[in-house]
């Protein structure tokens, strides 16, 4: 396996010497020339007696001069990383002092990105503050463990709007100079990532949270678009508030439009990719409501806490990663919600599997980024699942509720949730957050079931088979076992311990489907062979997750005609998308042209997922007699995702007569100009097979 995190750099938290206050920006901002000049007055407070030195984190610009709260000049050195202010006097543990820096800088490499005009995106500048970038634009402590105050106030040329952090001071026009100042104040402290600057000619689409302004900064091309994109906003604030028995707790909440990137939290705005803007048309294939609602949900976990060290990510990601499952669930139901766990789990064990595993918890790495994986995100986000299912839904979010009221403002490391679970619910569960936190891997279990006749029992049989030599441990686990038979069903709630276990469960008759974790709560791999008729049950009346994972069991028994006949009428019958969807790719798995002609009905499915894995299917066939099929789903289909798809299929036949075809579907509009890219690529499919020889036909 690739990386191996135990071999990285111990990593510990920063050490400082002061507590820094209040950081005073004015930044005087040319696009065009892709400069700034700044002036940054600090206001700290001395941690220890006789401090005589200020240390600040600067780099990519120039420091001129630095003058004391009375005017007078001070000593500094600039480094290539450091800037250290030598102060006045000593000043003694708890005094606060001081100062101004001035400086000019020039198109910083990182930290503040400058854009000239593109078809994408008007010229403008934003910052880049995550996680230690913003002493690139103006000098201060950069790290997460201290919590500021600030005032930004930006100078830049007319027409252009600023966006920043807090409340919005004043706007004040100078016509001589052709510029506009803005002021902004954040009162409330955050640390220091979290500030965020950006300018461009943007429109301002107000919309509101009861008396919260919740504003979308979007580039002029894209005003219709603000609200498909962002229009929720505000039902998801009132949810999150909600939840988490805790209000919206800045004030104000701006979304805006940057070039970079998908999303990034900062307190009380958030700069997001402009790429994921839609119009009304895309919204229900390109929803943005994951995205929108994970950084809205950092105002809450990241911004109001904030982890006190970058080896304690998760407090951020993980907290962020499941309050959108925990939205997904509330606006589209039970069964999305389900997928969208599923979705998260395969996100980790794709990385746990191919790349590495770690602890999620760890002070080894080499930068902060190393700790933004899906191990925080995803994995961590299963983790608070699989708490709230051990300690039951109201203990939970009494849990998540107490957590924000007392760290409110304040940096957090594990240790202090863990003290929040023990105080909420009077458990020690350690156990819990030392094998799931604080050590690698997950279960990996081999199961197998077997029904005693004589004695009218289920007995299954348990194993752990990860590789413990890899640090995993052996887990403790509590697993609901659902056993169905003629009679109806009975799910019993057993403990898994040790690497073999066996449980036995009454069942009058054979049983007609055994479900290992129904609810599908574990983090885990699983190998538990299932008999044909148990799948083909399993594929028509377990949950919506039992129903997939059955689709693609029946790829064993690919060669059984009965398979195909199971699988094609979940793909046609089956009232949730995902299943069917699940049902396609499973028949095109088995590699059979008998399926043409359920692919072609499952082709015209209601869900566009559905039907662009139809599609794919068809187009895996490479047969050109289905060209005219494709151009009449290209042609009639309104997904974007199912027309590229179609034309992916013909440039898979191999067929040069159709390049006239894709040549003019290239010229169609679409959304981040997939349905172009689709042509492109299967002309390049075209021209690779017809050099090759390697075009078929069937």
């Amino acid at each position: 396996m690739g990386i191996d995190f135990s071999k990285k750099t111990l990593q510990s938290e920063r050490s400082r010497s002061y507590d820094a206050l209040n950081y005073r920006i004015k930044i005087k901002i040319d696009i065009d020339r892709k400069s700034f000049d700044g002036e940054m007055t600090a206001t700290l407070s001395a941690l220890k007696d006789g401090l005589e030195t200020c240390v600040l984190d600067a780099e990519e610009f120039v420091v001129t001069s630095i003058l004391s709260d009375w005017g007078d000049p001070l000593k500094f050195e600039q480094t290539e990383k450091e800037l250290l202010v030598r102060l006045p006097r000593p000043y003694r543990l708890g005094e606060i002092l001081s100062f101004t820096c001035f400086y000019h800088g020039r198109d910083p490499k990182i930290g503040l990105r400058f854009y000239e005009e593109s078809p994408q995106n008007p010229p403008l500048v934003a910052s880049d503050s995550w996680p230690d970038h913003v002493h690139h634009w103006f000098p201060c402590f950069d790290y997460p463990n201290d919590k500021v105050t600030h005032e930004l106030i930006a100078t830049v040329k007319s027409g252009f709007k600023v966006a920043s952090n807090g409340r919005l001071v004043c706007v004040a026009e100078d016509k001589a100079a052709g510029t506009t100042t803005f002021h902004w104040s954040q009162d409330l402290p955050h640390s220091t990532y979290l500030i965020v600057l950006s300018a461009a000619p943007y429109i301002v689409v107000q919309d509101s949270y009861k008396t919260i302004p919740v504003n979308y900064w979007v580039y002029p091309q894209d005003e219709k678009k603000a609200l498909p994109t962002y229009g929720k906003t505000p039902r998801m604030i009132e949810f999150f508030s909600r939840t988490f028995d805790y209000d919206y707790p800045w004030s104000k909440y701006d979304q805006i439009s940057v070039p970079f990137g998908g999303g990034a939290e900062s307190t009380s705005a958030t700069v997001i990719g402009h790429g994921i803007m839609v119009d009304a048309r895309d919204e229900a294939d390109f929803s943005t409501d994951m995205i929108v609602s994970h950084e809205l949900a950092h105002q809450w976990w990241g911004d109001l806490i904030t982890l006190r060290s970058w080896a304690h990510a998760w407090m951020n990601e993980s907290f962020g990663t499941y309050s959108d499952y925990l939205y997904c669930r509330y606006e589209m139901g039970d069964d999305e919600g389900a997928v969208d766990l599923l979705g998260k789990l395969n996100d980790y064990l794709r990385e746990a599997k191919t790349r590495y595993i770690r602890p999620i918890v760890s002070d080894r790495y080499d930068k902060p980024g190393d700790m933004f994986d899906a191990h925080t995100y995803p994995k961590g986000a299963l983790v608070l699942h699989m708490l709230r299912n051990l300690v039951g839904d109201e203990p939970f979010f009494k849990i998540l509720s107490y957590f924000l009221h007392r760290y409110a403002f304040d940096v957090v490391d594990t240790n202090d949730f863990i003290r929040s679970v023990r105080t909420v619910t009077g458990q020690n569960l350690d156990w819990f957050f030392d094998q799931w936190l604080f050590k690698p891997g997950h279960p990996v279990f081999d199961i197998k079931s077997e029904w005693d006749e004589a004695r009218k029992i289920v007995r299954l049989k348990v194993a752990q088979v990860q590789d413990f030599a890899k640090g995993i441990p052996v887990f403790r686990v509590p697993v609901a076992v659902k056993i169905v038979t003629a009679k109806g069903k009975d799910t019993k709630k057993v403990w898994i311990r040790e690497r073999e276990e066996t449980f036995e469960f009454p069942a009058e008759t054979k049983p007609l489907l055994v479900r290992f974790d129904e609810g599908n709560t574990l983090i885990k791999e699983v190998s538990f062979p299932k008999n044909h008729d148990e799948l083909l049950y399993q594929l028509k009346n377990d949950d919506v997750i039992g129903r997939m994972e059955a689709a693609g069991e029946f790829l064993r028994f690919k060669d059984d005609p009965r398979a195909a006949a199971g699988l094609g009428a979940s793909a046609q019958s089956d009232p949730f998308w995902a299943v069917r969807r699940s049902a396609v790719e499973a028949l095109a798995a088995t590699g059979s042209r008998r399926v043409s002609a359920v692919l072609k009905k499952i082709c015209l499915d209601t869900n566009s997922s559905v039907r662009t894995a139809g599609l794919k299917a068809l187009g895996d066939l490479k047969d050109r007699d289905l060209i005219g099929f494709f151009k009449d789903r290209f042609k009639k289909d309104a997904s974007d995702l199912a027309r590229a798809e179609a034309l992916q299929a013909m440039g898979k036949t191999g067929d040069p007569a159709v390049v006239p075809f894709l040549k003019e579907a290239a010229s169609v509009p679409s959304h981040r100009d997939m349905v172009r890219r689709a042509a492109e690529d299967a002309m390049k499919q075209i021209g690779a097979k017809k050099e090759t020889g390697k075009g078929e036909r069937s």
